[in-house]
C-alpha cells in the first residue's frame, strides 16, 4: 500500500525519459545555424550551472514550507499560512496560463507541423480542458474510494451482537454518575471523520499537482539541455531558478498539509527536485540526435504541455484556492481576505514577470 501511492509519479517519471528518443527525428523545416565551438563552450558551461542552481532552487523551495511546520508562526491552523498557500497558488496558476499553455500554443501551431490535422483545430486549449476534466474526475473518485475505504476500517467490530434495522450503525452506552445510571444509544460515527477526509483531499491534491508539474520540469528541462545558444540559455538560468523555487513552494505547502510520513514526503521532494536538472542533463545527452524543431518534437511538447496545463489549472483554482478562500476562517476574517487576495496577486505577477525571460 505504501508503494502503490507512489506508482503513478514513478510510472509517469519513467514515461518522460523515453521522450527524447520518441521525438528525434529529423525535422522538414530549416535547421537552426549550427554555432562555432567557442559558442558551445559557453552553452555547456551555463547548463552546469543551470543543473546546480535550478536543483538548489527546488529543494530549498520545496523544503520550505515542510521545515516552517516546526514554527509556530507557519503551522497550517495559523493565518499566515493562507498568505504563504495563497501566494503559492497564483504562482502555480501563473505558470499554467502565462508558461505553460502558451508553450502548448506555440509548440502546435509551429508551420514544422502538417497544417491537417494541427492547424484545422484549437489543439492546446482542448487538451487543458480535458485535462481539467480527467483531473476533477480523478480527484472525485480517488476521494471517494478513499474516504470509504477509511471509513470502513474506521467501523468497530462487535463479534458477541449482530446489529439489524433501526439498531444498525449504533452501539450501546451506559453511563454511571454519582446518584444513578442511565442507558442509550449513539451513532457510530468516528470524531476524526472530517479531519480524515481533510488529510485524504490533501494527500491526492498533492500528487496529482505533483505530477502536472514533474510533467512540464521535464520538458522544459530537456528544451534547456538540447540548446547549443549561449544567448539563449543565459536568460535562462536565472528565469527557471526562481521558476523552481516559486512551483517548490506551491507544491510544499500542500505537501506540509498532507501529513505524509517522513518516507513518502522525502520521495516527493526528491522526485520534484531532480525532475528538471534530470531533464537537462537527458537533454545534453541527446542534443546531437534531439531536435527540438521535428513534428514528432513540436506534437509531444505540444500536447504535454497543453495537458499539464489543463491540471495545474484546476488544482490551482479549485483544489488550492477554492478550498482556502471558501475557509469559514478566511470568510470570517476581512483583513485576511484582503492580505490572501493580496498574497494571490503578488504570486501569479511574480511569476509572469519571468515569462518575459523564459
Amino acid at each position: 500500500m505504501k508503494m502503490e501511492k507512489h506508482t503513478l509519479l514513478s510510472s509517469l517519471f519513467l514515461c518522460l525519459l523515453c521522450l527524447p528518443f520518441m521525438v528525434s527525428a529529423g525535422c522538414t523545416c530549416e535547421l537552426l545555424s549550427r554555432h562555432d565551438a567557442d559558442n558551445r563552450t559557453k552553452a555547456l558551461k551555463y547548463k552546469f550551472v543551470a543543473i546546480a542552481s535550478i536543483l538548489m532552487a527546488g529543494v530549498l523551495g520545496v523544503s520550505l514550507p515542510i521545515l516552517a511546520k516546526k514554527i509556530p508562526a507557519f503551522r497550517p491552523e495559523n493565518n499566515i499560512f493562507f498568505l504563504i498557500k495563497a501566494f503559492a497558488a497564483g504562482v502555480i496558476l501563473s505558470t499554467a496560463f502565462v508558461h505553460i499553455l502558451p508553450d502548448g500554443y506555440e509548440s502546435l501551431s509551429s508551420p514544422c507541423l502538417s497544417e491537417k490535422p494541427w492547424g484545422v483545430f484549437p489543439f492546446p486549449g482542448f487538451l487543458a480542458m480535458v485535462a481539467a476534466i480527467a483531473t476533477m474526475m480523478i480527484d472525485t473518485f480517488a476521494t471517494s474510494f478513499y474516504k470509504k475505504s477509511h471509513f470502513n476500517k474506521a467501523l468497530p467490530v462487535n463479534g458477541d451482537e449482530e446489529m439489524t434495522g433501526d439498531h444498525r450503525g449504533h452501539v450501546h452506552v451506559h453511563t454511571h454518575a454519582t446518584h444513578g445510571h442511565a442507558h442509550g444509544s449513539a451513532a457510530v460515527v468516528p470524531q476524526d471523520s472530517e479531519s480524515s477526509h481533510h488529510l485524504i483531499r490533501q494527500r491526492i491534491v498533492s500528487q496529482v499537482l505533483e505530477a502536472g508539474i514533474v510533467v512540464h520540469s521535464v520538458i522544459i528541462g530537456m528544451a534547456l539541455g538540447a540548446s547549443q545558444s549561449a544567448k539563449t540559455i543565459k536568460p535562462l538560468v536565472a528565469a527557471l531558478t526562481f521558476h523552481q523555487f516559486f512551483e517548490g513552494m506551491g507544491l510544499g505547502g500542500c505537501i506540509s498539509q498532507a501529513k505524509f510520513k517522513s518516507r513518502a514526503v522525502a520521495m516527493m521532494l526528491v522526485l520534484f527536485s531532480l525532475t528538471t536538472p534530470t531533464g537537462i542533463a537527458i537533454g545534453m545527452g541527446v542534443s546531437k540526435v534531439y531536435d527540438e524543431n521535428s513534428p514528432k518534437a513540436l506534437a509531444v511538447e505540444g500536447i504535454f504541455n497543453s495537458l499539464s496545463a489543463g491540471i495545474l489549472i484546476y488544482m490551482s483554482l479549485v483544489d488550492l484556492l477554492g478550498v482556502d478562500f471558501m475557509n469559514p476562517i478566511m470568510q470570517s476574517n476581512v483583513k485576511l481576505q484582503l492580505g490572501s487576495n493580496l498574497s494571490l496577486l503578488l504570486g501569479a505577477a511574480s511569476m509572469s514577470l519571468l515569462a518575459k525571460w523564459s
